[in-house]
């Protein structure tokens, strides 16, 4: 079965560790994979450009302050953990403007607060949130591809992304079914463990 974009699930990350320990490399891969998510995130929620950059970054501040106290359970996973997050500060976000009179009527906050969704882990809601889970693996994709074999990589690709069957990808790359499995199993741990998530 091929790579499917919106149904990320829950599992250990060697990401989120190394963050935890404050590794610098570490959460600047973090901003790199989720930063563009966030800040659709908070585009969706029809905040203006200046605003949501200022909510984005406390998105990441709060990110910083409280990574320690997130924990991944069967029914929780860093995207929705993170979304979370998000959604909090955006609601923050409408309150300050409501309480400052910035909000037309009074009632504009009120009613963009009623309308920020909640966060669905196991599918996209809608084809705009599937693109953006896209882009996210394919960002995730681009980061680890220089640490796999060209013919890793594209067993890997075939299996997972294309959906080829691995009877005709051994047979076509004279490798053995097992060595298909291995590579797709190989590229979707470390996978994982980039994201925080795991990709299937």
């Amino acid at each position: 079965m091929p790579v499917s974009p919106t149904s990320f699930g829950s599992t250990s990350s060697d990401l989120i560790s190394r963050v935890r320990a404050r590794d610098e490399s570490a959460w600047e891969r973090l901003a790199e994979l989720y930063g563009p998510l966030v800040y659709y995130w908070c585009r969706r929620s029809n905040l203006r450009g200046e605003d949501a950059a200022d909510v984005f970054q406390n998105v990441f501040a709060a990110v910083s302050a409280n990574i320690d106290q997130y924990e991944q359970r069967d029914d929780s996973n860093f995207r929705a953990w993170l979304w979370t997050i998000a959604r909090n500060k955006i609601h923050d976000h409408f309150r300050r403007i409501g309480r400052d009179g910035e909000a037309a009527g009074g009632t504009a906050a009120h009613e963009r607060l009623a309308e920020l969704p909640d966060y669905q882990p196991a599918e996209a809601s809608d084809v705009k949130d599937r693109d953006e889970l896209s882009a996210l693996l394919h960002r995730g994709l681009t980061v680890v591809q220089a640490e796999f074999e060209a013919s890793t990589w594209r067993a890997f690709w075939r299996a997972a992304v294309e959906g080829d069957s691995t009877a005709d990808i051994a047979a076509d790359m004279g490798i053995t079914a097992g060595a298909v499995r291995q590579a797709k199993s190989r590229v979707l741990r470390r996978l994982r463990d980039e994201l925080g998530e795991n990709p299937w």
